[in-house]
């Protein structure tokens, strides 16, 4: 298929350089989209029907459609209709399938393969060992797709259509991360045409986090998903500064949104005078009552403002085209747009209706008490108003030391002055960690289209982390979006989640708890240590671990890191930071607590988990970063510590 499009001769199809460059840039990305992936087989299924249909009876199923040399199909697409019984088809309800065969693979050799007679009554229904092989199997290097694993819960998410926004709750080790980059795949698929015009993004925590998750897609031969994380939406000003956690809260708070509304619109100032245009030897005036009916009539419809401020003159045209037409003159649209473009017009839009430019309504927003205070009234109390004035404020845009919080407010801004484009389909992932502003910045980019919400609330770690999907919903713009829990748990341990669960009715009363369906007796070691001795023997666990076949993270508080890293230095251990591709000779990274959200390993050594809640404003928001650290383990952890476990794990 591949050799195929790049034997494409396109000298006779091209009626100028535009199409062939056009062209040569599509099969350039059809080459690579066809592009072979070492390991990779390119089916892991099949399927028998009991009943001959159109196309067939047996079906392979794999990551894409391949044809053979006529263009038959010889691997069904896992996304296409038909392949859809292999993930959802059960002894119960076999949906016609007489057998279901599912591939074992190893280094992309075929070496192994299991059969389910699903419409056999005298086959008993069994758990797949296939299956189980592929959940478990080690993890080195970035994540992958999980195609071949796909429960019927994840299917049914996976296959949800597109005009619909679905959140999805899910806790450690079952899948949504990669649920959602599936939906992605799954929905280009289905709505290739429609979602090329309007684009899709997937929005991560941080740059490790969509390091880790960048070969999914283009595994799936999805080249066109830009990702990107909310701080890079919102770019208008290098952030250079950092607010401490009241400023931050005030500045992510619902309430801003109000506050720039107020501040921007106080910019427009009712006209007091009467307005003349002079054309040749004429003059046409517009009194002042009828000027201040257009600024309410804008005003009124709540368009943007700075698409009103365009409207403006384009009104004010128009009053005294009706003039010249009650004088006897026939003017046409050029006399319209000379009139607007008039110097006297655009004086007084100047005047009534000025430009503004959001950076700098925030920075007076930030800097002044007195116009803070005359737009936050009745919204923020005066001490959440001293909370987000700078102390000493910056003389200008470019001096400022922006803060994350501070260019979140900028976009809303921007957005209230012109309309940010609107994508198909936007994913985001660790929503929970998001403010309400930051809810809206993400809303705003997909106002016409749909999203895919992704999240643990056990797993929120800001000071503002979400409460409810229902309100989190409310921010984003989807008050409608159906939410959906996954319970079961594929990749942590049983006796690992089980441990990190006791911390649940302390950082998330009310939410259920993982079901693990892996038993791995012994995953969990609990290890006391002295004082003195706690870096040495988490140096000795790292080297344990790394006899292991598997990747190997090593958790610990921040403020911890610096002591590890020389520790590990000294001892030859050379280790990876997270996000940097794990390899057959390199396997253990160094993961500062902040940074482990989303990220898995086979085997984790966390350090001293009394460190990492210390680490935390407060108790309840250090307990679920640790919630957190605990479940990042997909085979085995060994816990070390020299202070008292945190009480709820005691």
């Amino acid at each position: 298929m591949r050799e195929d499009v790049e034997a494409l001769d396109i000298r006779d199809v091209t009626a100028n350089w535009v199409n062939a460059a056009v062209l040569e840039a599509q099969i350039e990305q059809r080459i690579k989209a066809l592009a072979d992936l070492s390991h990779t087989p390119l089916f892991f299924g099949r399927l028998d029907y009991l009943h001959t249909t159109q196309e067939g009876q047996r079906f392979y199923i794999g990551r894409r459609h391949v044809h053979d040399g006529d263009g038959d199909p010889m691997v069904i697409d896992w996304r296409a209709p038909v392949s859809q019984p292999f993930y959802r088809a059960s002894k119960k309800d076999p949906q016609d399938v007489a057998l279901r065969r599912r591939f074992g693979y190893t280094g992309g050799e075929l070496t192994a393969y299991e059969d389910e007679h699903l419409s056999d009554p005298g086959e008993a229904e069994r758990t797949s060992r296939l299956l189980q092989a592929e959940i478990e199997r080690p993890r080195v290097g970035p994540m992958r797709d999980i195609v071949a694993t796909i429960q019927p819960e994840q299917d049914a998410i996976v296959r949800s259509g597109l005009a619909g926004t679905v959140c999805v709750q899910g806790g450690p080790g079952t899948g949504k991360t990669a649920v959602g980059l599936h939906r992605v795949a799954y929905l280009l698929y289905a709505h290739r045409e429609r979602l090329a015009r309007t684009g899709t993004l997937v929005i991560g925590p941080n740059r490790s986090f969509l390091h880790y998750i960048e070969q999914v897609l283009p595994a799936l031969g999805e080249l066109e998903v830009r990702q990107a994380t909310v701080d890079d939406l919102v770019a208008h000003v290098e952030v250079r500064g950092a607010d401490d956690a009241a400023a931050a809260l005030v500045k992510g708070d619902a309430r801003m949104a109000e506050v720039l509304r107020r501040a921007l619109y106080a910019h427009v100032t009712p006209p007091t005078e009467p307005l003349m245009v002079v054309r040749g030897s004429r003059r046409w005036r517009v009194p002042a009552y009828e000027l201040e009916e257009m600024v309410r009539e804008l005003l009124d419809r709540d368009i943007r403002y700075g698409a009103a401020r365009e409207a403006l003159p384009q009104r004010i045209a128009h009053a005294v085209l009706v003039r010249m037409e009650q004088a006897g003159e026939a003017p046409d649209d050029r006399v319209q747009n000379a009139v607007a473009r008039n110097a006297a017009v655009k004086a007084v839009v100047k005047e009534v209706w000025p430009p503004v430019d959001p950076a700098k309504l925030v920075h007076r927003l930030l800097s002044d008490a007195d116009f803070l205070a005359a737009h936050a009234g009745g919204l923020l109390s005066a001490e959440e108003q001293k909370a987000v004035l700078w102390p000493k404020p910056p003389r200008s845009v470019k001096s400022a030391k922006w803060s994350a919080a501070d260019a979140v407010l900028i976009d809303e801004a921007s957005d209230l002055v012109e309309r940010t484009h609107s994508l198909g389909h936007v994913v985001l992932d660790e929503a929970q960690d998001l403010s309400p502003m930051q809810y809206r910045a993400v809303g705003r980019r997909c106002t016409t289209g749909s999203a895919t919400v992704l999240g643990d609330l056990a797993q929120g770690t800001t000071p503002w982390a979400t409460a409810g999907w229902a309100e989190a919903l409310r921010h984003l713009g989807k008050p409608d979006a159906l939410v959906e829990e996954l319970t079961a748990g594929f990749r942590v341990p049983r006796e690992v989640i089980a441990y990190a669960s006791r911390l649940l009715p302390h950082i998330a009363p009310g939410l259920a708890e993982v079901r693990s369906v892996r038993e791995a007796p012994g995953s969990l070691e609990i290890v006391p240590c002295p004082v003195d001795g706690l870096t040495a023997s988490v140096v000795s666990a790292c080297r344990a671990s790394l006899r292991r076949e598997g990747s190997i993270g090593l958790i610990a508080a921040d403020a911890r890191v610096e002591v590890l890293a020389r520790a590990l230095a000294s001892a030859g251990l050379p280790y990876l930071a997270p996000g940097e591709e794990t390899t057959s000779e390199s396997r253990l990274t160094l993961v500062p607590a902040s940074l482990a959200k989303g990220l898995e390993y086979d085997y984790v050594v966390l350090d001293e988990p009394s460190a990492i809640v210390d680490g935390e404003p407060d108790e309840r928001t250090g307990l679920r970063r640790l919630y957190v650290c605990l479940t990042r383990a997909v085979s085995g952890l060994t816990l070390l510590h020299a202070a008292p476990l945190p009480a709820p794990l005691a």
